[in-house]
């Protein structure tokens, strides 16, 4: 059997890991904390290379850095297979810096609170590949035929895979600032939230996710990924398609998302390390 490495241990590369290692799977595990740090020489070994990093957005901008400095440890003609959220055209441009190995992008759609479950029972598996030749869809079939099985299988383009991923994050964001201004609105008409969620649940486009204004400890789209993805993708946004309209329309949501968040005291340390102080 393939020897399965993991960069990360966090949630994402955890549950990744155990899925292999419980499936029988020769996995040899590299991360920043013990027990693992000592295992980072141990991944060039390893045929293929899952990296699950943090890819912050911060007041500078987007970072993918970690997960530059991540691939340089996979071995020379070995498989490096990206699980963190990366923009658009960032898998090219890795593997352009890493031509001895190859580099696929494979988003992860797991949700923190269950993702175990998601690890072993996914909806979906996406595989984005650089190039279209019989080398690489080869080596991507490899790859979709060891993850757990999932409804939907996709190999395509990398910038399809990475924009996969930001196209789900952020709309679910979108939602849930609408369903907040939803909620407002519905108070002020004397309507019940609850009664009102319920008749939009039943609409099989809305569906049931995401529905609750009041979440946890307060409103708005909190949590790391949506903050930060939502941050990310309104930089690229700006920066690729000169739409003015667009960048006023994304910069209002963000804002109308900040006063949600500031007025429930929701994530406030999230917020400033990716807007800074200043927000």
């Amino acid at each position: 059997m393939k020897k399965i490495g993991f960069i990360g241990q966090g949630w994402v590369g955890k549950n990744y890991a155990d899925y292999f290692e419980e499936s029988g799977f020769p996995t040899i595990r590299y991360a920043l904390e013990e027990p693992y740090k000592a295992n980072k020489d141990k991944i060039t070994d390893c045929d293929i290379v899952f990296i699950a990093v943090p890819t912050p957005s911060t007041p500078e901008g987007f970072d993918d850095s970690i997960v530059r400095a991540a691939v340089k440890f996979v071995g020379k003609n070995k498989l490096a297979v990206i699980k963190s959220t990366i923009l658009p055209g960032t898998t090219r441009s890795i593997q352009k810096e890493n031509p001895e190995i190859s580099v696929f992008h494979s988003p992860e759609f797991l949700r923190e609170a269950t993702a175990r479950k998601d690890t072993f029972s996914p909806d979906r598996n996406i595989i984005g590949i650089t190039e279209n030749t019989e080398k690489l869809n080869k080596l991507a079939l490899e790859v979709m035929e060891i993850l757990p099985k999932a409804p939907y299988e996709k190999i395509c383009k990398a910038e399809e895979a990475e924009i996969t991923k930001y196209g789900g994050n952020n709309f679910l964001f979108w939602k849930v600032v609408f369903m907040n201004m939803l909620y407002d609105m519905a108070l002020a008409s004397g309507a019940d939230w609850n009664v009102v969620a319920e008749n939009l649940t039943a609409d099989p486009r809305i569906g049931k996710s995401h529905m609750q204004p009041v979440h946890q400890s307060g409103r708005g789209a909190g949590g790391h990924c949506f903050i930060k993805d939502f941050a990310a993708l309104s930089e690229f946004y700006g920066k690729t398609t000169g739409d003015r309209t667009g960048v006023a329309l994304l910069a209002t949501l963000r804002n109308k998302n900040i006063e949600l968040l500031k007025g429930t005291g929701k994530d406030l340390d999230i917020i400033e390390s990716i807007y800074g102080k200043i927000i």
